[in-house]
């Protein structure tokens, strides 16, 4: 099953990652439009940007939506290690490197943020906006779980994905349909069709796709990284859905102190699922954000 974005040519290049692996990034729009990048979370693949992928094409940019690894079409490290986040980071610059990208913007949601938040640190030349969707500051992020109960009894799956070969096999029973129910349980009413979510399943049920998935919550955990520079040079925006049953809200205000220029935006009627569930506000805020 191809997903399918009416109007959109969607084509795939196979970018080569530092330690050896494959990512399939998926683009659109002209050659020569000012490039933006969009990084997706669990359990998404490069699908869960449909809904800015023909907005942004049309008005001339060149879009870039990668399966990160272990996802969908990417390759699939065997070890947990390999799914550190200073690895993530480091693929994010590998795509901008071989695809010759100049200036870019990066946008991220979920995991897709903290691999973005990553990125903007380690390589603040690259990029001349950074967007976040509903994930904080890394920093912030350990300093609220240390700190927040509310925070650490949300974070309960974190800890659950801990557990080797168990939280895979339990999303798959039923054909994964439980699992994704589940995602659009946790988002507005018709964020979600029944197509999108026969989609998402799709790309759950190929081999050992959905337990490489997990691993990013496994290296997280086994494998923290926080040495090197924590500031956010890059000129940043927070998008935040104030109905995110996962994340506190009140961690898109503490990220401020660890960005030199930042504007936040809070959506009161919006979800975790931020741009699913209010695609042409956030994809609004997104464009005038990154105008030169």
């Amino acid at each position: 099953m191809t997903p399918y974005i009416p109007g959109v040519n969607i084509l795939e290049r196979k970018i080569k990652t530092t330690d050896g692996y494959q990512l399939s990034v998926k683009y659109a729009g002209p050659e020569d439009g000012p490039a933006i990048i969009f990084l997706h979370g669990f359990p998404e693949f490069w699908y869960g940007w449909r809904k800015q992928i023909p907005y942004f094409v049309e008005r001339g940019y060149r879009v870039i939506v990668p399966d990160q690894r272990g996802y969908n079409d990417s390759d699939r490290p065997p070890h947990i290690a390999e799914y550190s986040i200073i690895q993530l980071a480091d693929d994010v610059a590998a795509i901008v490197r071989q695809m010759q990208l100049s200036g870019c913007a990066l946008v991220g949601h979920d995991w897709g943020a903290a691999a973005a938040w990553q990125a903007a640190i380690r390589y603040p030349a690259m990029f001349s906006r950074l967007i976040i969707l509903n994930v904080p500051h890394p920093r912030v992020m350990m300093e609220t779980l240390a700190t927040n109960p509310l925070q650490l009894l949300k974070s309960w799956y974190m800890f659950f994905f801990q557990l080797p070969f168990f939280p895979a096999w339990l999303a798959s029973l039923g054909g994964y349909r439980r699992f994704a129910e589940g995602m659009r349980g946790t988002a507005n009413p018709g964020s979600f069709t029944d197509e999108d979510l026969e989609i998402y399943i799709h790309a759950w049920q190929k081999p050992d796709a959905l337990d490489s998935m997990i691993n990013w919550y496994r290296a997280a955990f086994q494998h923290i990284e926080f040495g090197g520079p924590s500031e956010v040079e890059v000129p940043t925006m927070i998008l935040w859905g104030e109905g995110d049953r996962f994340l506190e809200a009140s961690m898109a205000t503490a990220s401020k102190k660890y960005c030199r220029s930042v504007d936040v935006k809070f959506f009161p009627h919006a979800t975790h699922w931020l741009q699913h569930d209010e695609s042409e506000a956030v994809n609004k805020e997104i464009e005038a954000f990154i105008k030169p």
